[in-house]
């Protein structure tokens, strides 16, 4: 159970009091999560998420509510949160900050076919697009900078040829994206995979959970949805699923030359990001609550499925 705070009915009450929200009619935890408490909150006027922030840099939190209410305000499907009759979206219950988010319609998809492909493509596209003009700053905190301290913390724990797979790897990326032009920035969700989305059949509901939100290079986000949403068990490229979503991407913003040629390396750097933020949840800083971590194998699957069958070629879009 992902509730690590728990509240009661009149905490829950006393704090939406303060929204023009509607009064409490129930509250339910939510057992999906791994960092956060969430709670399903039902108004006699609508269904909402409240949710604890358990960890993190809390200072960061403006930052989240920032970017939603931009994206919001651009019309995308976003949760973008509830302010108070103040004007004000973060407070603090149980001693806790706390959001409150509309409840967008939807679940988790376990296999997405081409329909929903190309609506998370499309999506994400109108997403970048407009995220290049928003004024908020938040490096990327899993990028190339993070990987090169961060991966020597894991070699112990990995075997030689896996321990030089990764300094190989982390090489290749400082030699590659230390001479590379500059790739367009924005800001970006940091952490798209098919939990992060909830679709309605094949209608997209809503893109949630932006708590890994950054600026940084458009990209990185293209190669994480990839490396998730059009990957098959042993690793490789699903070609139809790959060229769906890239396809609607590219219509609301195409790549340009220097993101095309940096494309193959990308893919290969996010697999490798996950795979040592897996590994350091396992060996080196497990999670403060009493939950199964990801399996760090998928993504040096991933990692090796890329550099043994490199990436597919990308569909034609307009620069």
């Amino acid at each position: 159970m992902a509730v690590f705070t728990p509240l009661t009915d009149p905490q829950v009450a006393e704090f939406l009091s303060r929204f023009d929200a509607g009064s409490l009619v129930s509250v339910e935890g939510v057992p999906a999560g791994t960092e956060n408490s969430t709670f399903f909150v039902t108004t006699d006027r609508r269904e909402l998420v409240l949710t604890l922030f358990e960890q993190g840099e809390h200072e960061e939190l403006p930052f989240f509510v920032d970017l939603l209410d931009y994206l919001d305000e651009h019309r995308l499907p976003v949760p973008g949160p509830l302010h108070d009759r103040d004007g004000v979206a973060l407070h603090t219950l149980a001693e806790k900050p706390a959001l409150l988010f509309p409840r967008l319609p939807g679940k988790h998809p376990k296999a997405p076919n081409l329909a929903q492909c190309r609506e998370l493509g499309d999506a994400l596209g109108r997403m970048h697009a407009v995220s290049r003009h928003f004024p908020g700053h938040r490096p990327n905190p899993r990028d190339l900078h993070w990987l090169l301290p961060m991966h020597h913390k894991v070699l112990v724990y990995l075997s030689p040829e896996d321990q030089a797979l990764m300094k190989d790897e982390v090489e290749t990326y400082q030699g590659f994206f230390g001479d590379a032009p500059d790739l367009p920035q924005g800001a970006l969700h940091g952490d798209l995979f098919r939990d992060n989305t909830l679709f309605d059949g094949d209608r997209l509901g809503g893109l949630i959970d932006f708590y890994n939100g950054c600026t940084g290079d458009l990209l990185f986000d293209l190669a994480i949805v990839i490396n998730d949403w059009a990957t098959e068990p042993d690793g490789r490229l699903d070609a139809a699923r790959h060229d769906a979503l890239i396809s609607a991407y590219q219509t609301r913003r195409p790549l340009t030359a220097a993101e095309r040629d940096a494309w193959p390396m990308m893919l290969r750097l996010t697999a490798l990001r996950y795979w040592l933020s897996r590994l350091l949840v396992v060996y080196v800083d497990p999670p403060a609550h009493d939950l199964t971590p990801h399996d760090p194998d998928q993504f040096r699957t991933v990692l090796k499925a890329r550099l043994a069958h490199g990436a597919l070629p990308l569909p034609e879009g307009d620069e």
